[in-house]
């Protein structure tokens, strides 16, 4: 079995990316380069990268939609269960934990 090749555009100020297992700090690899569960199942149509995910100018870091403002992508959810929606999904997809992205980089 040979191994894979993907190119992804991130964000020339995106942190760099987390060792495996070390702590998130929103460098978007891993929604740039796949779909997480939550995409999969609420967000058409499946593709890479993530449409919910987004460049913070303000943290100079990605972020999920999903998780900061799941309304933005699931037209169907009321205002007010925003938050709600927003601590299932960040449960959900474990965000802003540990970086679970085996992908490996060059330039």
């Amino acid at each position: 079995m040979g191994t894979q090749t993907q190119i992804i555009t991130i964000h020339a100020h995106a942190p760099p990316k987390p060792a495996l297992g070390e702590a998130c700090n929103g460098c978007g690899v891993c929604c740039a380069a796949e779909p997480c569960p939550v995409s999969l199942t609420l967000l058409w149509p499946h593709q890479a990268p993530c449409r919910a995910l987004m460049w913070s100018d303000a943290g100079q870091r990605y972020l999920c939609g999903m998780v900061s403002d799941p309304a933005r992508f699931l037209g169907w959810l009321p205002k007010s269960m925003n938050a709600s929606a927003s601590r299932l999904f960040k449960r959900w997809i474990a965000a802003n934990t540990v970086c679970d992205a085996d992908a490996v980089l060059s330039e």
